[in-house]
């Protein structure tokens, strides 16, 4: 019965912020990483190298689907674009684990052929900046991503903290290797830093198939519609309440009993005002209310306004 959700151009607009901020840093790092692996020869190094190229990507269509979802509802896409996000979300995992893969080959050819490690104190400053500034993006993004609702942000700002610990990590296996001279210890500390990721990613994977495949709300979203509800006279009960996720937006409809003697007029008054409720409530929230009158016959146990 309500109209479209509104597009918050704001929210937007931070959004597109925030995604762009990660791109511009994931590619400048990874440059710096590129450079500094090449000279150094430190598998660690290269990893995290190829790790940052990954990244890129994910910034990359996390920046394209923040802007792609935030398109209105049309005639062909009534329910928005919000999946996009899910999308990216779910493309950026599988990279981390295609990146995964290719680490893990790496290491264990390192680990067989052997190499060495040189001048690692490039090392050092390429990994102390990488560490520093996904220190500084990376909360940043996420708190943009809690505040919007983005969980194409979500993932990207996971995928920036990925980098401060992996940076953190390569940048420990250099010193292992230039105060110990134990020159495995960076192909072993580059397949510890494999396994963490894929861990990482295969979370991503899980969270984003929840969205697409329409998971209910959270439990606190779904404890909060039915507290609106129950403000509501007149409301006798509540059923078939149904909701679901579609980028940042919340979609919610629910069948609500209402006495058998009242008009169509009194009904659809009382639909749009807990429509407009449940929208406020959920922000930004589409709702749809269906009022069922008051059948003793075929009242059965629902949960009570």
């Amino acid at each position: 019965m309500s109209g479209k959700y509104p597009i918050d151009a704001n929210v937007e607009h931070r959004k597109r912020r925030a995604s762009l901020l990660s791109l511009v840093t994931n590619l400048c790092l990874t440059l710096l990483k590129v450079v500094a692996a090449l000279i150094t020869g430190s598998m660690s190094l290269m990893s995290e190298s190829i790790h940052s190229g990954g990244d890129v990507v994910a910034a990359l269509a996390a920046y394209l689907s923040v802007r792609a979802s935030s398109v209105p509802p049309d005639e062909e896409h009534p329910y928005g674009h919000g999946k996009i996000e899910s999308l990216a979300s779910f493309g950026e995992s599988i990279l981390l684990l295609m990146m995964v893969g290719l680490i893990f080959k790496e290491s264990v050819d390192r680990l067989s052929h052997g190499g060495e490690v040189k001048k690692i104190e490039i090392g050092f400053w390429v990994m102390g900046l990488s560490a520093l500034a996904s220190l500084t993006v990376g909360p940043y993004v996420r708190k943009i991503a809690a505040q919007t609702d983005s969980i194409a942000l979500r993932s990207n700002g996971r995928h920036v903290m990925i980098d401060f610990w992996t940076s953190a990590g390569v940048l420990a296996a250099l010193v292992v290797t230039k105060f110990t001279g134990w020159q495995t210890a960076d192909a072993w500390f580059a397949i510890g830093l494999g396994v963490w990721i894929a861990f990482n990613a295969v979370s991503m994977a899980r969270e984003s198939v929840q969205q697409l495949i329409d998971r209910r709300v959270s439990d606190d979203e779904i404890a909060k519609i039915r507290e609106t509800l129950r403000g509501f006279e007149g409301l006798l009960s509540y059923h078939r309440l149904r909701t679901r996720h579609s980028g940042n937006v919340h979609y919610i409809d629910v069948h609500v009993v209402v006495p058998n003697h009242w008009t169509v007029v009194q009904g659809h008054t009382l639909a749009d005002e807990i429509e407009s409720a449940l929208e406020l409530a959920l922000q930004p929230a589409q709702a749809v209310v269906h009022i069922d009158p008051y059948d003793a016959q075929k009242a059965v146990s629902g949960d009570q306004a």
